[in-house]
């Protein structure tokens, strides 16, 4: 005799497998397991993804949560070109099959239906997934606000464009928040619809995010409030609930090159932090002129450095530098954007990059590459105003001594090392007990266990506040950031 599960909840965890999205993904949804104990978790990725987002994590910290491996699409002769798009095609073209056949497996071995679907945004086929299974569906973005309202008003931005719009690089004054903000600053395949996969696939997601039961995004209300409401008017509901550096649970970075007792020789706001995330590497040319700007600028540096350096830059440079700055395979990047001694942070405009930069406090200049990135920089830039990009978005040695010297010596750069603040003050608030982003969280958190609308709105104001001053907890606990002026280390 078959004995039925107590609890037949269960949240069917659908994420994207490339780039930096499966990780914050798991992220949020290990804190929003641990808060419903008897809530079944499936997560679902390919086999590369999940050995890499659940490695070094034990029973304890997954608690109730299970890995489920997906089919990736690539031919059985695949062979990788290094274009990092190529695998990219092909898992958007196997889906959605390969997931309908891990959530299969998922609910044949846990013996429950599906209450709840969790995805990555960009994963459009979820909306009707939902309603054939009479499931809620929670997607999240990872990325920032200005991309998501971008994407979700493709249409609006097609016909206020038109054909020209691209070409002439038409300023996009009929959206919210997005004065100072021109067509060229736009993703790819946005003001032009392409008929390749990722671009079809963002297209199809614009039009259904509306219909999610939520939509949960890596951000905070007060980032840029013409946004958010802007946002809010589009979805039945938005729940910023970042940022989540301070708000998830976060794997230690071991400091195992000393930048952290190298910053403390350093004076304040001197050094330059260089990172261009774990997938771009900038050209060889460009390479040498940030080298060469670095070397006659006289810049203190931290240079987070994918590949071989000795190679990679300028002979020489290593040798003529090494008392000049630090060139590691691997920085604690959290910790070296809070030490006082860091004045900007070069960056690919990636947005977990410019989060972590918020959050420290540190302005930037952002070479963007792909994707958001643009329209990243261009938003720090312009309506942010806490960073600056580049003339033609290239390093040159002459235009990185140029924007060196505005963001470290000018008083436009004390300027946006203010504003950049002021938007550190309010990510910490909204991460507090009785933050927005916290707030917001129960509410995720509620609608994955099936208690929003049931008894959520039935509680006690109290116990409500009780369970947002728990779940504020955890980022004081976890992440002891001060408010106003980085630590020494």
């Amino acid at each position: 005799m078959t004995v039925c599960p107590t609890d037949d909840r269960h949240v069917a965890v659908l994420a994207f497998p490339y780039g930096t999205h499966a990780a914050p993904l798991l992220n949020l949804v290990r804190r929003a397991a641990a808060e419903a104990p008897d809530v079944t978790f499936s997560f679902l990725s390919t086999k590369a993804s999940n050995a890499s987002v659940f490695a070094g994590l034990n029973e304890e910290q997954l608690l109730n949560i299970r890995p489920y491996d997906i089919e990736d699409g690539l031919p059985e002769d695949f062979v990788p070109t290094g274009n990092p798009q190529d695998p990219v095609a092909y898992f958007v073209k196997a889906m959605p099959a390969n997931y309908r056949t891990a959530m299969e497996e998922a609910v044949a071995k846990t013996g429950r239906q599906i209450t709840c679907l969790v995805s990555d945004a960009f994963f459009w086929f979820c909306a009707d997934m939902a309603d054939e299974i009479h499931a809620k569906w929670v997607p999240l973005w990872t990325a920032g606000p200005h991309p998501l309202l971008a994407h979700i008003s493709s249409q609006q931005i097609r016909e206020n464009l038109g054909p020209d719009g691209v070409r002439e690089n038409k300023e996009i004054d009929f959206l919210a928040g997005f004065n100072g903000l021109k067509a060229a600053d736009l993703p790819e395949g946005l003001a032009e619809l392409k008929e390749d996969p990722f671009s079809m696939m963002l297209d199809k997601m614009g039009e259904a995010l509306p219909r999610a039961t939520a939509v949960a995004i890596n951000s905070f209300t007060a980032v840029h409030l013409p946004i958010a409401h802007e946002l809010e008017s589009k979805f039945h509901m938005l729940l910023n609930v970042g940022p989540f550096i301070l708000t998830t649970p976060q794997s230690v970075t071991l400091d195992d090159e000393g930048c952290l007792p190298w910053l403390n020789t350093q004076e304040e706001g001197s050094v330059v932090y260089i990172s261009f995330g774990s997938v771009i590497m900038p050209p060889p040319d460009e390479l040498t002129a940030l080298a060469d700007a670095l070397e006659e600028g006289e810049y203190p540096f931290i240079w987070a450095f994918r590949g071989n350096p000795e190679k990679s830059l300028p002979d020489g440079f290593m040798e003529r530098t090494k008392k000049q700055g630090k060139v590691v395979g691997w920085a604690p990047q959290m910790q070296i954007l809070k030490h006082s001694a860091v004045g900007v942070c070069m960056t690919h405009g990636g947005w977990n990059s410019i989060l972590d930069c918020i959050v420290g406090g540190v302005p930037m200049i952002s070479r963007p590459f792909f994707g958001d990135q643009m329209l990243n920089t261009a938003t720090l830039e312009h309506v942010w105003e806490i960073g600056v990009g580049l003339e033609n978005n290239v390093f040159t040695k002459e235009e990185t001594l140029r924007v060196l010297e505005i963001i470290m010596s000018s008083e436009k750069g004390k300027m946006m090392r203010e504003k950049v603040f002021e938007l550190k003050d309010s990510a910490m608030e909204a991460a507090g007990a009785e933050g927005d982003s916290t707030k917001n969280f129960c509410t995720f958190a509620d609608i994955l266990s099936g208690l929003h609308h049931d008894r959520l709105h039935h509680q006690p104001h109290g116990l409500r506040g009780i369970r947002h001053k728990i779940a504020g907890a955890f980022a004081a606990a976890h992440h002891k950031f001060s408010r106003r002026h980085h630590a020494k280390h």
